[in-house]
């Protein structure tokens, strides 16, 4: 992989993403011990579904309507649902870190938190569907995306299998990152919902 100059810091845009309960904000907390400070407006406070934090940016929703915030983030990282990244602007460069998790674990996770809000909870076969399309579509349209370079981080993986993971998002950043304070920022008692063997997310 070609090594990140200085250059390429500071002219690209750093974003977590991935669908809703795939292991972003763990992607955020652990690239923000690592080096790189998060971008996020507190709005969401920790609770049980996410003890340290959702790292949430709540202009980043409107994305479409108003980029005028973007350059702020430079050499800094936010959180963006992946459905999202087809509205970034054209005229950036970004470095992508996209969380993908097994569809059963991520919807049991989403359905405990939305149990808990007392908010109605969808057909999981349903969302399957309906995410692995959205997959599928963003899947195909990544790699014509010249602009942005992409590391797939797998949640299980991350979780199970630590250093390596870590050294692999390290070297997507050119070895800037701290990697002992990365793993530490990893908390395995916090991976809930885990299934006995994970499967790839699409």
């Amino acid at each position: 992989m070609k090594a990140q100059t200085v250059a390429d810091r500071d002219r690209e845009i750093v974003i977590v993403s991935g669908l809703p309960r795939s292991g972003t904000s763990l992607m955020m907390q652990m690239l923000d011990h690592g080096g790189i400070e998060a971008v996020s407006d507190g709005i969401r406070s920790p609770d049980v579904d996410n003890p340290r934090g959702y790292y949430e940016f709540e202009i980043v929703k409107k994305i479409k309507e108003d980029a005028s915030w973007l350059p702020e983030t430079r050499g800094k990282v936010f959180k963006m649902v992946s459905q999202l990244l087809y509205d970034l602007p054209k005229d950036e460069t970004y470095r992508v870190v996209f969380m993908r998790r097994d569809f059963d674990e991520m919807l049991a996770s989403q359905e405990k938190m939305l149990a808990r809000l007392g908010r109605p909870i969808a057909p999981r076969e349903e969302i399957k569907r309906a995410f692995r399309a959205h997959l599928e579509k963003l899947n195909a349209w990544l790699p014509t995306q010249e602009n942005m370079r992409v590391l797939v981080v797998h949640h299980h993986d991350l979780v199970s299998n630590t250093q390596a993971e870590v050294a692999r998002v390290n070297a997507f950043f050119g070895g800037r990152l701290d990697e002992a304070r990365m793993i530490a920022a990893v908390d395995p008692s916090l991976y809930r919902n885990r299934k006995p063997e994970a499967e790839p997310a699409g």
